[in-house]
């Protein structure tokens, strides 16, 4: 198993068939993922297309994340922990700034991302929305939004298994609402198709 630093993040390649893991493993540590379609970079991962395609906001087990382009990239196989989250960008230093008022320097999971996916030729601005491994995202009957703690305990996983060849972008996650107010490392393993 590798293990991501708190508010840290790395990239790598997952090969169609491979098996990606997901491990929180303190408990309440969000993770964000995003993907990009290693034989061409322009196809990334689209929450529209998902949540559209899955009839959905609560992607888990059984579901496919599909790209910008109507392609599945990745299948959850498994969920220990059964909530996620599709709706919110990953944490940028703008998040700090306009949600929670902080001025100063923040580490970010989108800066994560940038820094990361760099080397495999992969711009800012082409980083999408990441499906927020973990995040407990609650939504009032007006449509408010709230982020309430993880309900993910130590140990809590997700398995994915690629339908393409794929660039992957993980973090444990920088924002102090999303993980109950603490930062802990996050866990992954891959493996190839069994």
């Amino acid at each position: 198993m590798k293990i991501i630093e708190k508010q840290s993040g790395v990239a790598f390649h997952l090969k169609k068939g491979a098996f990606l893991k997901v491990i929180d493993l303190q408990g309440e540590q969000v993770s964000d993922l995003v993907a990009f379609n290693a034989n061409d970079k322009r196809e990334k991962l689209s929450s529209g297309k998902t949540l559209d395609f899955e009839s959905t906001l609560f992607i888990t087990k059984g579901h496919h994340l599909w790209s910008n382009r109507g392609q599945k990239m990745m299948e959850i196989w498994e969920d220990t922990n059964g909530r996620n989250d599709f709706l919110l960008a990953p944490c940028s230093p703008e998040t700090f700034q306009i949600l929670y008022n902080n001025p100063t320097y923040h580490p970010s999971c989108f800066e994560n991302l940038e820094q990361n996916l760099d080397a495999f030729g992969i711009p800012a601005d082409d980083i999408p929305t990441a499906f927020n491994i973990f995040m407990n995202v609650q939504l009032d009957p007006e449509g408010t939004i709230r982020v309430e703690p993880p309900k993910s305990k130590p140990g809590d996983y997700v398995l994915f298994k690629a339908c393409m060849d794929l660039i992957i972008g993980l973090t444990a996650c920088s924002a102090e609402q999303s993980n109950n107010f603490k930062f802990k490392p996050i866990g992954y393993e891959v493996n190839p198709e069994s």
